[in-house]
Order: structure tokens, then C-alpha cells, then sequence
């Protein structure tokens, strides 16, 4: 097993190179060697090593900064550092920034091997846990891979991620995912959608309460921030969290510290909080709809996941893949049906406004309503057809735009009802049936001082 363990030395000394190289090669490791940083990362992308050892101080580019280097283009391989007696204080920061640890000079055989076994072994786990962690996407999108780099790099850190994107994107996908590439990842991952609890359960459910809190209340129970605890909380449609509510849970992150309803102690809690929402929080923020403190305190880290129409080109991809763990029983036998190459062309030209959720949906009905394997072009757009390509009805899109154009008419006025009623051109009266019709606040709009 040792002698398949590749190890890169970096260090402008020859003879330290020299020294190193032969301790390792005499316990079965493969060594290479480069005399400085740029080297090295030419190295590290040619030959893919288990483990880099850098000195910490080298001409042109230093061991911090191809640390730092390392961590974008090869993330999850191991670097220990190799330093000068009076640079310990700058070894142990960068380790505090992702190095696997250091060696002081003159370096002791017998913690070389301790540390670079210790560091192989790391690796190994982190490398089997980068193939998996995103296992569940499907992407080819180059926007996609992009922000999955950016949340590998957010789940190495304990900071809270807000997600944003519209319905059916996958956001509680990308929530787990972040909490397996995690050092959670063994940890509870408890989901809560705070638009699909009734306002009079939610602070129960997130929060707990004691026998008698409140009428049915027969018996103690945790609540889901306990059920959390050492793990992940995801929170979501966050937004549609009522006032009450935010203020429990800014307390949670605030202080680390939970009281049921009912009781007069705190109890600790340790959770990482990832939430996701397809409302504008901002714009919540200005409606007084959502808590400005909380706000600040769930968006530590801001994932945006773009909606199906920014990247068609996983739609043939998605698609395939939805069909494929598909089994359909005809005439009591298991069929797996494909879709036929200008099937696919016609999923590309439908407008997907339910995103991922209504192209697995659609592949779905695919499979139940074509006889036969092959899903023809002619059947998808049959299909499409009759659902519209997805495409509101006139009625809705119609309501959608009066309802943001009284939000805005509301917004200018600062919630005067009369100023609005004027700019709009309607009746007083006419003007509040509109606005009870849309549940639309008039107040949310009001200047806060």
C-alpha cells in the first residue's frame, strides 16, 4: 500500500530535498521533487501526488502561496509545511487556513513518517468524500460547477449559507450536499420547510415546548433545532417565517442556546444553519416583512442556484437521467424506456418556469403515457402541448403583474393608501378591494424609523 503513495518535496536546498527524498524512499514512499512553487504546481497537475511537502520559505512564490494555490486547483490534497525553528507562529496560522500540519528543521525521521501516515490517511477520507458529496446533482453547466466550488469551499467552514433560486431548482439537494462535504457530515441533517407549517406550530416544531405550554401540550418535546444539535439545520422558504418566530431563531444564533416554550432554561445547542428561499429577502427587508439582524446573520455565505432556462444544456442530461431510474410495468414485464435524439431537442425548446422539479415531473408523465421503449419527439410535444410548456395561464400571469405593480405603487408612496389610489388612477375604494384581493399590506410599506 506505502509504496503506491505518492509524495511531492518542495524546497529550493538540494540537500534537504536530498535528505527527505531518501528517509521516505526507504519506507516504501514514491517521492518527486521540485525546487520551487511554480514547479511544483506544474507537478501536482501532471502528476497527481498524495501528499505535498513545502518549505515555508522559498524565492518567488512561498509555501503559504502555493498552499493557497493548491487549495483552488487541487482542493483536498494534503500539504504539510516545513519550517524554521522562529517561523512557528506563521506555520501554525497556515494551518489554521488548511494546511495538514508542519514539520520544524531539523526534521526528526520519526515524525516525518507520523505525520506525512496521519496526512495520507486524511486525504484518502477527504478524496473519497469529494467523489461523493455532490453525487446527487447532475450538471454539465459551467455556472453550476462554479457555484459547487464555491460550496465546497463554504462546507469547510461552519459560517451560515443562505440559498436562493426560484422553485424546484434543487435547493435542498445543494443543502445536503454541502452538509456530506461538511465536517458534519456524520452529523444529524434535519430539513424543515417553515412555509408548509401553520404559524401556530412552527415555533413548537423548531423550538420544543413543556407538558402544559399550551392546551394538547401533554408531554415535553424537543423541538427540530434539538434534533439538530452537532449537525445541520436547513430552514426552508425561510422567508415565510413569521416575526415571532425570526426573533426565537436569531436568538438561537446569536447565543448557541435554545428554551422550549414554556420553560424558563436555555439549553445548549451546536448547529450550522443553511437556509433557502425563492423570495427577495431584500425586498422583505424594505416591506418589514423579514428581520434586518437575522438577515445578516443567516447570509454569511449567498448561493444563488440558477434556474433551468441558465442552463439548458443539463436538460438533456437531467432528463436522461430521470428516465433511467424509471422501471414501468407492461404486460407483467419491467421495461426501461429511452427517449429517442429529437425528444431531446424538443425538452430544449420548452420554457421549464417549474425548473428541475417540473422536468422530472414531465419525464415522469413521459414514461406512464407512451406505449412501448422509445419516447418519441412527436410524443414529447403532444405532451408539452397539453401541459402548456409549462407556461402560466393568462389569468395568473395577469394577477402576478397587479400584485407586483401595488407592491411597487405602495413602495413609491411609502404606503399612502391615497397618494397610491391617485398615481393609480382608481377610487379610494376600489383601490383597498384591490389590495384585499392581492394581500397586499399597505403597512409593510410604511416608513420605519
Amino acid at each position: 500500500m506505502a509504496a503506491r503513495r505518492r509524495i511531492l518535496l518542495v524546497d529550493d536546498d538540494p540537500g534537504l530535498l536530498r535528505l527527505l527524498s531518501m528517509r521516505l524512499e526507504s519506507s516504501g514512499y514514491k517521492v518527486r521533487t521540485a525546487s520551487n512553487g511554480k514547479r511544483a504546481l506544474a507537478d501536482v497537475e501532471a502528476s497527481r501526488p498524495d501528499l505535498v511537502i513545502t518549505d515555508l520559505r522559498m524565492d518567488q512564490m512561498d509555501g503559504i502561496e502555493l498552499l493557497d494555490a493548491l487549495g483552488r486547483t487541487a482542493p483536498g490534497l494534503p500539504v504539510i509545511l516545513i519550517t524554521a525553528h522562529g517561523n512557528i507562529p506563521d506555520a501554525v496560522r497556515a494551518t489554521q487556513s488548511g494546511a495538514f500540519g508542519f514539520l520544524t528543521k531539523p526534521v526528526e525521521k520519526d515524525e516525518l513518517l507520523a505525520q506525512v501516515e496521519r496526512a495520507l490517511s486524511a486525504g484518502a477520507a477527504g478524496k473519497a468524500q469529494s467523489e461523493t458529496w455532490r453525487n446527487d446533482i447532475v450538471t454539465r453547466s459551467g455556472r453550476m460547477e462554479e457555484l459547487l466550488g464555491q460550496a465546497r469551499m463554504a462546507a469547510a467552514t461552519g459560517v451560515s449559507i443562505l440559498i436562493s433560486g426560484e422553485s424546484g431548482t434543487g435547493k435542498e439537494l445543494l443543502a445536503r450536499a454541502i452538509h456530506r462535504a461538511s465536517s458534519r457530515s456524520t452529523r444529524p441533517f434535519v430539513a424543515v420547510n417553515c412555509g408548509a407549517i401553520p404559524e401556530t406550530l412552527l415555533e413548537s416544531e423548531l423550538f420544543g415546548h413543556e407538558r402544559g405550554a399550551f392546551t394538547g401540550a401533554v408531554q415535553a418535546k424537543s423541538g427540530l433545532v434539538q434534533e439538530a444539535d452537532t449537525g445541520t439545520l436547513f430552514l426552508d422558504e425561510i422567508g415565510d417565517m413569521p416575526p415571532t418566530a425570526q426573533v426565537k431563531l436569531l436568538r438561537v444564533l446569536q447565543e448557541g442556546t435554545v428554551r422550549r416554550i414554556g420553560s424558563t432554561r436555555d439549553q445548549h445547542v451546536d448547529i450550522r444553519v443553511i437556509s433557502a428561499t425563492h423570495h427577495d429577502l431584500r425586498q422583505q427587508l424594505d416591506n418589514g416583512e423579514f428581520r434586518e439582524d437575522l438577515f445578516y446573520r443567516l447570509n454569511v455565505v449567498n448561493l444563488r442556484l440558477p434556474p433551468l432556462r441558465e442552463r439548458r444544456e443539463d436538460i438533456p442530461l437531467l432528463a436522461t437521467h430521470f428516465l433511467e431510474s424509471i422501471v414501468v410495468h407492461e404486460d407483467g414485464k419491467e421495461t426501461r424506456k429511452v427517449f429517442a435524439p429529437g425528444a431531446l431537442e424538443a425538452l430544449l425548446d420548452a420554457g421549464w418556469h417549474g425548473n428541475v422539479r417540473e422536468l422530472q415531473n414531465f419525464v415522469e408523465r413521459c414514461a406512464a403515457l407512451t406505449p412501448g421503449r422509445l419516447i418519441s419527439a412527436g410524443q414529447v410535444r403532444r405532451l408539452l402541448d397539453e401541459q402548456g410548456s409549462g407556461l402560466p395561464s393568462l389569468a395568473d400571469a395577469r394577477d402576478s403583474f397587479t400584485r407586483q405593480y401595488l407592491s411597487q405603487i405602495l413602495r413609491l408612496t411609502r404606503g399612502n393608501v391615497s397618494r397610491a389610489a391617485r398615481l393609480a388612477d382608481r377610487n379610494r375604494t376600489d383601490f383597498y378591494k384591490l389590495l384585499k384581493r392581492f394581500h397586499v399590506d399597505p403597512a409593510h410599506f410604511k416608513n420605519r424609523d
